[in-house]
């Protein structure tokens, strides 16, 4: 970008040129004038590396600047990880659902996943890790009537015949998925080395973290800020044979499991888990699932070790004069942001992926200090190719005009981007319209956090999970909503920028006495799913307690299927008080 273009993109940027800063940009190697232009046209005060690309030193040192690094505590070490492989990261995964057509079936379990990523777990006995399951009866299949195939992936099962079968199989993850995302993505070829994850719960991988960071701290004197990327589990992401998104849930707990973490579980609970425990069914224990009291232990007893692990490594960016924040994604996984355990790790800040008002929310309600939305699109050659002009400006301008309503009820304290940014800089109009984003979002921050927000009245969210999913109910990641739940996710979007309080309240909450500042509560989701809550309608605590809320001069407001499980004649179990029940079919005739 030449002298004449930058002079006309700054015009309006030079409305108020006093304000400036809370602005990070992506930068990289041989890239220095241009990211000179990038920080005086934006005003931005910090710049980061991305995954794929490194900070020259000439860019540390400039004054005024501050360097944000990525850190990968599990991953990015693979001189460490092929010598301890047994130590990687794992899944348990299910095959696909097989009909048996005789008195004997052979299932190649791995056959739909990427060889590249997923590998089968030999080195744990398969007959003490993982299970066959009758799909029809919903029973595991005895050991004694199936045998594992190692040299082709497959097992043979005694069956009955017409019954639908299943293996749940322990397996590696040797592939980080998001560094596979990534290197697809930009097409690095052999020149990468494929990031292997490996697992903190195992002592060599513990210590090896805590070293390692120590190490990159006195490697790197220029960083002021160390930026997590994340921990130590990466949400649920695994690609099928194609190297396509095959299984994908950002609140998934999928690939934190491992022999030791089950045995470690079972000592403190008194009780084993199960492959299916995990597998559930082939659904993961999704986020709209209704959680088990199985997977509740499990979530609570790994976010425990995760927050102290992960404080073990925020102490020690602490005790080298940094500052310390993560990134809401990826290996996130376990650290729950708003979660018991979350504020003893003692991060400084969060930084996440802003798609809307709800996830620019989801980051700057935590309660850390440093609250910063990473904007789209991401500067990733999937995105910024020659041509694509106006899906890109089109996509940077929805993307701020659907979160900057959020901004007046919680403000962030900082935004920023990622990726290269030498794509970018080619397409001056998309540079020229986030040089005004970068401007009003500091004047709106500059009014935001000198005036009170307006709260007319406190609306509380009732779900089966309650507050550790505040503002994720429904949500993917970046805001791309699921089809099925498009309506429900419209509505958080509209509370993301209303004059209210929102509060996400689950049925032990309910239980134990409404807040009574709560003016309105909400109950919305499908039937069966933790979003609108199930048989747990059918407990005269949870009834009781919502008719009385009502009585009182409470709202209740349901959309989809609220309050939804058929028992004693009515599917909506509270269609007293809506004043309308859901026709399912049995009321015909009445």
């Amino acid at each position: 970008m030449n002298k004449d273009k930058l002079d006309n993109l700054t015009v309006k940027n030079r409305r108020d040129e006093a304000l400036t800063g809370s602005l990070t940009l992506p930068s990289e190697e041989n890239f220095y004038d241009e990211t000179l232009e990038m920080l005086e046209l934006l005003g931005a005060d910090a710049i980061r590396n991305s995954d794929g690309t490194t900070l020259p030193e000439n860019l540390k040192d400039l004054a005024g600047v501050k360097v944000y690094t990525n850190f990968f505590p599990s991953r990015g070490h693979n001189e460490f990880a092929l010598d301890h492989l047994t130590e990687c990261s794992r899944f348990y995964l299910s095959s696909e659902f097989i009909t048996a057509e005789s008195e004997e079936l052979e299932i190649a379990f791995c056959e739909d996943y990427f060889s590249k990523q997923i590998k089968p777990d030999y080195d744990n006995d398969p007959y003490a890790w993982w299970e066959v399951m009758n799909r029809t009866t919903g029973e595991p299949v005895p050991t004694s009537d199936w045998f594992v195939d190692q040299k082709t992936d497959t097992i043979v099962i005694k069956t009955t015949p017409y019954h639908v079968y299943s293996v749940n199989f322990l397996a590696y993850g040797v592939w980080d998925p998001v560094h596979m995302y990534n290197h697809i993505t930009n097409d690095w070829g052999d020149e990468v080395e494929r990031d292997i994850a490996f697992d903190v719960r195992y002592p060599n991988s513990s210590e090896f973290a805590e070293q390692a960071m120590e190490q990159w701290l006195i490697d790197n004197p220029k960083t002021d800020v160390v930026r997590f990327t994340t921990f130590f589990y990466q949400f649920s992401l695994v690609f099928n044979s194609k190297a396509e998104e095959k299984y994908v849930d950002w609140f998934g707990y999928t690939n934190t499991v491992s022999p030791l973490a089950i045995e470690a579980f079972e000592q403190e609970y008194g009780y084993r888990l199960r492959p299916e425990d995990f597998v559930d069914e082939g659904y993961y224990n999704s986020t709209f699932r209704i959680p088990s009291k199985q997977y509740l232990d499990y979530m609570d007893f790994q976010q425990r070790f995760v927050a102290k692990k992960a404080k073990a490594l925020v102490d020690l960016v602490h005790k080298y004069d940094k500052k310390a924040i993560m990134f809401l994604g990826d290996q996130w996984i376990g650290t729950e942001p708003y979660g018991k355990y979350f504020s003893s790790i003692g991060l400084d800040g969060v930084v996440g992926s802003v798609g809307d008002g709800v996830t620019l929310r989801l980051i700057s309600d935590i309660d850390v200090k440093i609250r910063e939305g990473r904007f789209l699109p991401y500067f990733f050659p999937d995105t910024f190719f020659e041509g694509n002009d106006e899906a890109i400006l089109e996509e940077a301008k929805l993307n701020w005009i659907k979160a900057r309503r959020a901004l007046f009820r919680s403000p962030l304290t900082r935004i920023g981007y990622g990726g290269y940014l030498s794509l970018a800089y080619q397409f001056k109009d998309f540079i020229a319209y986030i040089a005004e984003v970068a401007q009003e979002f500091r004047q709106i921050k500059q009014y935001v956090e000198s005036h009170q927000s307006l709260k007319k009245s406190k609306v509380a969210i009732l779900n089966s999970w309650g507050a550790i999913r505040t503002w994720a109910p429904y949500i993917v990641a970046h805001g791309k909503p699921y089809k099925l739940s498009y309506s429900y996710l419209g509505m958080m979007e509209a509370l993301s920028g209303m004059a209210v309080d929102v509060q996400f309240i689950n049925f032990d909450d309910l239980k134990a006495g409404i807040d009574p500042d709560i003016d309105v509560i909400i109950n919305a989701g499908d039937a069966h799913t933790a979003f609108s809550g199930g048989e747990i309608f059918t407990d005269e605590a949870v009834v009781s307690a919502l008719r009385k809320f009502v009585h009182a001069g409470g709202g209740l407001i349901g959309l989809g299927d609220p309050t939804a499980y058929q028992a004693n004649g009515r599917f909506f179990q509270l269609a007293d008080v809506f004043g309308i029940d859901k026709e399912v079919g049995y009321s015909q005739s009445t």
